[in-house]
């Protein structure tokens, strides 16, 4: 998936728990896991304010668009191998 959720690291600079985020946020912690392991489809821009307000960060410190397309390390020729 493109968009990655980076909320496990805003929680861990706060050291802040899943438990504690979800009530202050006003999520269950069944919910908090699914946006933690990148299964959720969809997030509302009320949830994301509230997520935001909790953490004192900008949705772009939760949210990152990652390229599908893009070549991992191990993709790209090196210098000795040809490209095809």
């Amino acid at each position: 998936m493109p968009i990655v959720v980076r909320l496990d690291v805003e929680l861990a600079r706060r050291k802040m728990s899943v438990g504690e985020f979800a009530e202050r946020v006003g999520l269950t912690p069944a919910n908090v896991a699914v946006l933690k392991n990148g299964r959720a489809k969809a997030v509302r821009f009320s949830t994301l304010e509230a997520m935001c307000r909790v953490l004192g960060c900008q949705p772009g410190d939760l949210l990152e668009w990652v390229d599908d397309d893009a070549p991992s390390d191990g993709d790209t020729p090196s210098d000795d191998e040809p490209a095809a």
